[in-house]
């Protein structure tokens, strides 16, 4: 065997990860940030409605709590979470819901994921799932729930050389799905001190939404 070739072989191996390894590389890259900005693009689709739901925005992360979405297409709407706060606000109903926890489902689910609060390889079962792309120098992993009753999945597209997230897909068990596509990453941003501030106009109506056991 040539020295080339060896070479080659030597470097292959190096860099040959299973999926364990992408996904402790990417919860290590994502906890060494201090924070993420990024543009998003949002894609629902429903079991009961043909047509997918498309939306667009910018997504900003700041450690250790802090999170804003900025829905910009069709419609405007901020999501902020801050102390433990989770602000929802659409500015054509001129209307602010404000809740005590995270919202359940995929929503938290995304927010844990590109936070790293969540640990990949505590709560999912990790695997290899080759999806459909136009992003070539990608790894792509199938998350399974590990205490998940009913059957239901995360797909992750992980860029191979800095091993942040630029897709995730959520499916549910009812046969939904929710797609985020993320471009312009910007890592280790400076906001404004008051970047994660909730503006509302004086005479926005603020609901209290409780979850009752």
């Amino acid at each position: 065997m040539s020295l080339l070739a060896s070479l080659l072989l030597l470097s292959s191996l190096i860099t040959s990860y299973t999926a364990g390894d992408v996904a402790l590389k990417t919860e290590e890259k994502i906890r060494s940030l201090h924070s993420i900005q990024a543009n998003f693009e949002q894609v629902y689709y429903s079991s009961a409605v043909s047509m997918p739901l498309k939306e667009k925005g910018n997504f900003n992360f700041q450690k250790p709590d802090l999170m804003r979405w900025e829905y910009k297409d069709p419609e405007e709407k901020t999501y902020l979470l801050k102390e433990g706060i989770f602000w929802e606000y659409i500015p054509e109903e001129n209307q602010a819901t404000k809740y005590d926890l995270a919202r359940e489902g995929y929503e938290s689910d995304i927010l844990a994921l590109l936070s790293g609060q969540k640990g990949i390889l505590d709560n999912y079962q990790v695997e290899f799932s080759p999806f459909p792309t136009e992003n070539k120098s990608a790894y792509q992993l199938k998350l399974t729930p590990r205490k998940e009753e009913e059957e239901s999945f995360i797909l992750l597209e992980i860029n191979e050389k800095n091993f942040l997230i630029q897709k995730a897909i959520f499916f549910d068990w009812a046969g939904n799905k929710t797609e985020y596509i993320f471009s312009g990453i910007k890592t280790n941003v400076k906001f404004t001190h008051d970047f994660f501030e909730l503006r509302l106009p004086p005479d926005a109506e603020i609901i209290e939404h409780r979850d009752h056991a």
